[in-house]
Order: C-alpha cells, then sequence, then structure tokens
C-alpha cells in the first residue's frame, strides 16, 4: 500500500522537510496547505516520530487515495478536545473546590480511577453551588479549541454526521450541539433542585463504555461500518471509544491516548485533522 507523509506545524522549516524526506526516501514534497506538506510515496520510518517531537511538529502517515467523502461519521469528546477546558474543574472553581476537583478530573483522565466513580465524587463536592455559576462558565470561561469550527464546517459540507459524546453534562453538550450544529449529543445530566446543584447525576452515567456505545449505535443507526467513522479525543475514557473508529485522532491527549491513536495532534488545531484526508 503506498503512504504518504503529512507533516504540518506552527512553523515548517524547509530543512525539517528535507530531513524528513531523506529518512523516508519519499519522493517529493508537496505543499498541501499553509504550513502542511505532503511527503510523497514515503516508507515508515522509527525516527520520524522522534525527529517530529524535537521541531514541534505534526504527522502522520496516510493511505493514497484516503478520502474524507468516503467517511461518514465524526465523533468528538467535549472538554480538553472540542473546548480548552474541564467544564467540571471550572465549575469546581466557581464553588471554591477546583484543587480537589481538578485532582481527582486529572487521575481520571490518565486511567487510574474509574470514571464514573471519580465524576460522582466531584460532582458531590458541587452540592449547593447556584446553577447560575453553570451558565457563567459557558458563557465566560468555554473556548473552542483553534480550528473547531473549520474542522465543523468541512465535515459536515462533505456531508458527514457529527456527534458529541462527553463524560460532562447535557448543559453544556446541548448548548454546543445547537452552536455547532452536531447532529447528535450525549452526556450526563447534573441534577438541580430550586437553583442550586444537588451533588447529584441523574441516570446512567456516560462511562468510557459508554461513549464506546453511544459511537457504535449511533454507527448503526446510519448504516456504517467501523471504517467509516472518525473520532477524537484525549483522555483514557476516550479510548475504548477510539478504538470503535477506523481513525481515531488524539489531540493534545495524554501518552496513554497517543500511543492507541491512528494520528496525534499536538501543534496544529483540530482542523489539522483534515489534512489528513484529500
Amino acid at each position: 500500500m503506498t503512504e504518504h507523509l503529512i507533516i504540518q506545524g506552527q512553523d515548517v522549516e524547509t530543512r525539517a522537510l528535507k530531513d524528513l524526506a531523506r529518512l523516508t526516501s519519499a519522493t517529493a514534497i508537496e505543499q498541501t496547505a499553509p504550513q502542511v506538506f505532503r511527503l510523497c510515496h514515503a516508507r515508515r520510518a522509527e525516527e520520524v516520530g522522534a525527529y517530529c517531537e524535537a521541531t514541534q511538529l505534526d504527522w502522520g502517515y496516510v493511505p493514497e487515495g484516503q478520502r474524507l467523502a468516503d467517511f461518514g461519521l465524526l465523533v468528538m469528546d467535549m472538554d480538553s478536545t472540542l473546548i480548552s477546558i474541564e467544564c467540571i474543574d471550572e465549575i469546581a472553581d466557581m464553588a471554591g473546590v477546583k484543587p480537589q476537583v481538578a485532582e481527582i478530573t486529572a487521575a481520571a483522565m490518565r486511567g487510574e480511577l474509574d470514571y464514573a466513580e471519580s465524576l460522582r465524587r466531584r460532582v458531590a463536592l458541587l452540592a449547593q453551588l447556584p446553577a447560575s455559576a453553570l451558565e457563567r462558565v459557558y458563557a465566560e470561561r468555554l473556548k473552542l479549541n483553534p480550528g473547531a469550527e473549520r474542522l465543523l464546517r468541512e465535515v459536515k459540507r462533505t456531508g458527514l454526521k457529527t456527534m458529541l459524546v462527553s463524560g460532562g453534562f447535557t448543559f453544556f453538550t446541548e448548548r454546543l450541539k445547537a452552536r455547532l450544529g452536531f447532529d447528535y449529543a450525549a452526556s450526563n445530566e447534573i441534577e438541580i433542585v430550586d437553583g442550586h446543584l444537588t451533588g447529584r447525576v441523574l441516570g446512567e452515567i456516560v462511562t468510557a463504555d459508554g461513549k464506546a456505545q453511544w459511537l457504535k449505535r449511533t454507527r448503526e443507526l446510519l448504516g456504517l461500518s467501523p471504517a467509516q467513522v472518525i473520532a477524537v479525543g484525549d483522555g483514557a475514557n476516550d479510548l475504548k471509544m477510539l478504538a470503535e473508529a477506523g481513525i481515531s485522532v488524539a489531540y493534545r491527549a495524554k501518552p496513554v491516548v497517543r500511543r492507541e491513536a491512528t494520528y496525534v495532534i499536538n501543534h496544529v488545531g483540530l482542523d489539522g485533522i483534515l489534512h489528513f484526508f484529500e
């Protein structure tokens, strides 16, 4: 199978491209977009990963002819993937318990703590917080990660369906679904009584298994094969979801996720995903 090596970054130097072309015996170097290059007919070389890490470049081997139009569904995680924050950490900041909650969040993302239990423990720390804090987090702190809007615009223009699946809260996923035009969204509902958080989560918690199940159900609903799905995530609780997709992307992700993903993006925005396809 013929493969090309895609190289992209904030500042791609000619010397780096020549070095990588030499390492991979590439037959040509083609610029496909600003700061994006295709090294044609490149062979796989172990040195590529270390070289790109040292020079702050993102890279990925792509099969010749891999087209975005051949896929039917893009599934994305929310916290620290689509958006730059962990919503629950920012809610906790308003409750004065951010360090405690952030510590639990980090342990869960590293895979050191069962996700459902970690969520219950974190939400319990938010009991009695005014529900208005959720709106403040959305309005004042929630920011899309770079390239998110362009990625979703191009994916939808190409005809793919889009899904936002999160271990976070419906308060945020439903707003982002409406704002960005996601076709589907799934997450957890935090209980609110008399205008305050109760410290409880309603219903079954969307865990790592839950994320994978939502992807599978949506994939089957659309009549797609696993090979026609692209999934994007950053934490350990995304691994099972990513494993259900033909192409998985680790975006600014934990090491355990980077090791398992088809492609890793550490330096460019989410729209860098588009450059792995023709």
